[in-house]
C-alpha cells in the first residue's frame, strides 16, 4: 500500500494564476521524489467561463460553485489555493483559515495593513492551519543557489543588496484598465502590494529587515481606456524604488527594493544582487541560465565568474540538467514546497526553502505603509514592525 499522502485542494479564483496552479498539478509526475499526491477536487469563481476551463480540463474536479463558502464546509477538501483581488483577501482568507482549511494565498495578504492584521489574527486563533503566501521565483535554480550561499554565510560583510521585480505588462498606454489600477480593489500600495513580496521574500528570509525607507513612487500612465473606450484615471503607483537601510546584529548596509509595472524591455524580470567583502553574487530571470559570482581573497584580483545555472531544482525532477528551467517550473516547485511542509512539517521538509510566511507578508505591509508615508512627506521614514 502506498504511503504517499493525498491532499485534496480547492481553487478559489479561476483566473490566470488559478490556471497556472492547475497546470502545475498536471505536471506533478515531473517531480521524481515526492511523498505527496495533490489533486484539485473543487473550484470556485463567479465566472461560469473561468470555472468551466477547470471542469473541462482537470478530471479530478468534482465540484464547481460560485459560492466559496460551499468549499469551506466540505469535509472532502483539505487545502485551498486562493487567487482573488486584494480587496477580497481579508474576508475570504479569514473564512478559509477559520474553517480549518490550509491556505496557499496570493500576495499581499490584505489590501492594506488593517486587512493584514485581520488575517494574522485568524492565523493566531487557528495555529493548526498551515498558511503560506505565493512567491515562486526564488525556486529558480540560480536564485535557489544564491539563497544557499546566503544561508552558508559566504558573503562576509554585506556591502549592498539590490532586489526587484520588473513586470512590464502595462507599457502600452492603450491597454484597457484592470483592477490593479483601482485603489478600491488593488489598494494604495499599487505595484508594491502586487509585486513586492517577490522582491522581499529572500531578503526578509535572510534576516535583512529594513529599518527605514526613502520611497520614490511614480504613476507613469495616469489614464487608460475602460471597457467602453472612455479614458478613466489610473489611481495606483506604476513604479516604486525603495532605498532602505538594513541593520542586523553585526552589520549595517543599504538595500534597494524595486518594483515596476512599466519597465521598458522587461516582461517579467526578477533579480537579486548581493555584494559582500568576501563574496558577491547576482541572478536575474532576464538571463535565467546565468549565475554570476565573485569570490574575493585579500590582495587577489576582483574577477567575476559567470556560469550556466543547470536545471538543479529544490525538488528533483525527471528533466536533465542540460535543459532550461522556466516560470511554470517555479510554480511546480513552490507547490511542492507547500505540500512537503503540509505533509511533513517544517523540520521534515526535503529541502530548506519553504514558502513565504504570513509573518513575512506582515513585514511587507509595514514596509509599504512606511513607503507611502515617505512618498507623501518626501522624507526617510522609520519602519514600524
Amino acid at each position: 500500500m502506498s504511503s504517499r499522502r493525498k491532499i485534496r485542494f480547492a481553487v478559489i479564483g479561476c483566473g490566470l494564476m488559478g490556471k497556472e496552479f492547475a497546470s502545475a498539478l498536471g505536471r506533478w509526475c515531473h517531480l521524481s521524489e515526492t511523498d505527496v499526491d495533490p489533486a484539485i477536487t473543487a473550484v470556485c469563481d463567479p465566472s461560469d467561463q473561468a470555472a468551466a476551463w477547470f471542469a473541462d480540463r482537470v478530471p479530478t474536479v468534482q465540484k464547481v460553485t460560485k459560492d466559496y463558502r460551499e468549499l469551506l464546509v466540505d469535509p472532502e477538501i483539505d487545502a485551498i489555493y486562493c487567487a482573488v483581488p486584494h480587496n477580497l483577501h481579508a474576508q475570504i482568507y479569514c473564512d478559509i483559515i477559520k474553517a480549518g482549511k490550509h491556505l496557499l494565498g496570493e500576495k499581499p495578504f490584505g489590501i492594506d495593513q488593517a486587512a493584514n492584521d485581520q488575517i494574522l489574527a485568524a492565523i493566531q486563533e487557528n495555529p493548526q492551519v498551515l498558511v503560506r503566501c505565493s512567491s515562486e521565483i526564488p525556486f529558480y535554480p540560480g536564485a535557489y543557489q544564491l539563497t544557499q550561499w546566503i544561508r552558508e554565510g559566504r558573503f562576509g560583510k554585506i556591502i549592498e543588496v539590490d532586489a526587484g521585480f520588473w513586470h512590464s505588462s502595462d507599457l502600452d498606454p492603450n491597454k484597457t484598465i484592470n483592477w490593479k489600477r483601482m485603489i478600491a480593489v488593488n489598494g494604495e500600495y499599487g505595484c508594491m502590494g502586487d509585486l513586492g513580496m517577490h522582491a522581499l521574500h529572500i531578503p526578509l528570509r535572510s534576516g535583512w529587515e529594513p529599518k527605514n525607507v526613502r520611497a520614490l513612487l511614480s504613476n507613469v500612465v495616469k489614464e487608460r481606456p475602460d471597457a467602453s473606450g472612455k479614458l478613466v484615471p489610473c489611481e495606483t503607483w506604476d513604479n516604486a524604488t525603495l532605498a532602505c537601510e538594513v541593520q542586523t546584529a553585526d552589520q549595517e548596509f543599504p538595500m534597494t527594493i524595486s518594483t515596476k509595472r512599466i519597465a521598458p524591455g522587461h516582461a517579467n524580470t526578477w533579480f537579486l544582487n548581493v555584494y559582500g567583502t568576501e563574496f558577491s553574487a547576482c541572478f536575474s530571470t532576464k538571463q535565467p541560465k546565468e549565475l554570476a559570482s565573485m569570490a574575493y581573497i585579500s590582495g587577489s584580483q576582483q574577477a567575476w565568474q559567470v556560469v550556466d545555472a543547470p536545471y538543479k531544482s529544490a525538488y528533483p525532477v525527471i528533466t536533465g540538467g542540460i535543459f532550461e528551467f522556466g516560470f511554470s517550473d517555479s510554480i511546480l516547485q513552490m507547490w511542492a514546497a507547500f505540500c512537503d511542509e503540509l505533509a511533513n512539517g517544517r523540520d521534515g521538509m526535503k529541502q530548506p526553502l519553504f514558502c513565504a510566511t504570513p509573518e513575512e507578508a506582515k513585514k511587507t505591509h509595514s514596509i509599504f505603509t512606511a513607503a507611502l508615508k515617505s512618498q507623501a512627506e518626501c522624507s526617510t521614514v522609520t519602519i514600524q514592525y
